[in-house]
């Protein structure tokens, strides 16, 4: 029956399919019109936003780049745009080289036109926007978990439909379950995606943080990181400083005005630690150690 009625449809001319909001149609033939075949330039006024894009920011120094090339070059790679109705298209992929080309006043875009309903318009955004590499690890989490719910795609279809492995869809998904502090410095780039995976094997909030403020204070690669949190997950046996060595801490550290450490093993080698904020705070502990 559904091709029946795409039959009748070309029987009525080429106008009636230009109206129709049901017809895939991507180029023009020698009349100038559009009919079904490859690429067709599209009026940039004619173009909607998506209401589905998964993006919300997007970078102005990285689309004054895009912009200028795209004057220098052209739009190399075509938006792709689906048919609402009568010259109404609305982009599926390629918003930042439609906004790109608004930069610089472009009149029209080449486009490839397809024909999808609101899921697969959304699921067609999705996926295209998790190839992106300018994507951060958790819009690329939060594209993964709009696909799984608001599409109804298992793991496994999931897995097929972006080409990934299905441990690696998982990992990224239980990103969107770290605390939002994580899940803010990952999107600001404060956090790099090989860091953010090694926060998901541990269980505690508490120890996140903490790493947290250890990236971001010291600055630490992922292989220090990933030794920090081996021994969260497998602290074994703890050496406990003697009582004596914490209470003589406790008095360095009154005596100096300033954090102490004293560490050691179970030879009885160690180190004494003085901390400071400051250049002060260090002469200050200078001038105490030549009285």
């Amino acid at each position: 029956m559904k091709n029946k009625n795409k039959r009748g449809a070309l029987g009525r001319g080429l106008e009636a399919i230009l109206q129709s909001p049901d017809t895939d149609i991507t180029s023009k033939d020698i009349s100038g019109n559009y009919v079904v075949g490859a690429i067709a330039n599209i009026e940039v006024s004619k173009i909607e936003t998506n209401p589905f894009q998964p993006r919300t920011d997007f970078d102005a120094e990285a689309l004054q780049e895009l912009s200028d090339s795209i004057e220098e070059q052209g739009v190399i790679q075509p938006l792709t745009v689906r048919k609402l109705g009568y010259d109404k298209y609305q982009i599926i992929s390629g918003e930042r080289r439609l906004r790109a080309a608004k930069m610089i006043g472009l009149k029209e875009v080449p486009c490839y036109i397809r024909v999808a309903n609101d899921e697969q318009m959304l699921e067609l955004a999705l996926i295209e926007n998790t190839h992106r590499e300018d994507l951060n690890a958790i819009e690329i989490s939060i594209s993964y978990q709009r696909l799984l719910e608001e599409c109804n795609l298992t793991q496994e279809e999931l897995s097929k439909r972006v080409g990934k492995k299905r441990s690696t869809i998982a990992n990224y998904l239980r990103m969107l379950k770290l605390p939002a502090e994580v899940q803010l410095a990952i999107r600001e780039g404060k956090v790099s995606m090989g860091q953010a995976r090694t926060f998901i094997s541990i269980e505690d909030r508490s120890e996140q943080l903490r790493l947290l403020r250890i990236i971001t204070e010291e600055g630490i690669s992922v292989r220090e990181l990933e030794k920090k949190v081996k021994k969260i997950n497998n602290p074994g046996r703890k050496y406990r400083l003697p009582e004596k060595y914490v209470q003589i801490s406790e008095h360095l550290s009154k005596d100096f005005s300033a954090k102490v450490e004293i560490k050691r093993n179970t030879r009885g080698a160690g180190s004494i630690v003085f901390k400071f904020a400051s250049d002060e705070e260090m002469q200050q502990i200078l001038t105490l150690l030549k009285k």
